[in-house]
């Protein structure tokens, strides 16, 4: 069960719990070690990467759950600040230059401008821009109070971090969550994505998403695209960030780069070889298509 993530009583993030930052300062202090992976976001329009998002792993690439058995409610602050640290200074040892997007813990945050210092000094020592750092933050992770939740979010904004809303419409806050905070991305629970090519329900549910953040200037992902039917469905739905085994899984300790994703062809792009191989035929068979003889 998640613990529930308390608004200070005073209503101000002033006040903490006095285990908040333990650790801040020697967070990988943890008793255990992790590593992690990192899978990347692509735009398939321009056929760039957007950002990798750092996945925990083992050290020898053994899943995350490994991993995340073994946090508790006593460690979850440390582990936090660790993983933040971590993924930094692994990023830059693989010379990462898009974007690094890292999943955080709300439930391990009392004071965001104190439990942030470990992150920055990160940046800092690994020369990492702190405005290629994107903070995901899960929905579904329960949270007492949305309007302090949402506080701490535009607290990273503020600083320079981007800051994202992963499993969008699968948890607690949903559009309320959005009334308060408009974060600058939005990823989309992978159970709308499943099979969204046969499922209309989803594809309204998901227009009406994209259209309320079009509108409200985030960008949003869809994540967990595992076939081009689902690639095609969503890019004709006016989708272009994904994210998922169709373009590249993640690499354990390494980066992907342009040429090594798998771009699937869009359908304006399967049109127009079409019509070039029916062109190519003809002149083949001895007729131009393009002459008002053909």
């Amino acid at each position: 069960m998640i613990p529930v993530l308390e608004a200070p009583s005073n209503g101000s993030s002033s006040r903490a719990d006095p285990r908040a930052c333990e650790g801040c300062n020697n967070g990988e202090r943890l008793g255990f070690e992790f590593s992690y992976a990192y899978q990347p976001i692509v735009d398939v329009t321009t056929r760039t990467i957007f950002a990798h998002e750092a996945l925990i792993r083992g050290v020898n690439g053994e899943s995350a759950g490994s991993v995340l058995s073994q946090v508790t409610d006593n460690n979850r602050y440390k582990f936090d600040q660790a993983c933040r640290v971590k993924a930094i200074r692994t990023a830059a040892s693989i010379q990462l230059q898009t974007r690094l997007s890292i999943n955080f813990l709300p439930n391990a945050i009392y004071r965001p401008e104190v439990c942030i210092r470990t992150t920055l000094e990160a940046a800092r020592a690994h020369n990492f821009p702190i405005d290629r750092i994107m903070f995901e933050t899960i929905e579904g992770e329960r949270v007492a109070d949305v309007k302090w939740f949402a506080e701490v979010l535009r607290e990273y904004q503020n600083i320079g971090f981007l800051s994202a809303i992963d499993d969008f419409g699968a948890g607690y806050a949903g559009l309320n969550l959005l009334a308060d905070f408009q974060p600058d991305v939005v990823k989309l629970d992978m159970d709308l994505i499943r099979n969204i090519d046969t499922r209309r329900s989803a594809q309204v549910i998901v227009r009406g998403i994209t259209g309320i953040c079009e509108q409200l200037d985030i960008q949003v992902i869809a994540e967990g695209v595992e076939t081009t039917d689902e690639y095609l469905c969503l890019e004709q739905m006016g989708l272009h960030l994904m994210q998922g085994y169709l373009f590249a899984k993640p690499l354990f300790q390494g980066c992907a780069d342009e040429t090594s994703i798998n771009w699937p062809v869009s359908a304006q792009q399967g049109t127009s070889e079409q019509a070039n191989l029916m062109l190519k035929d003809d002149v083949l068979a001895g007729v131009d298509a393009r002459s008002p003889l053909a």
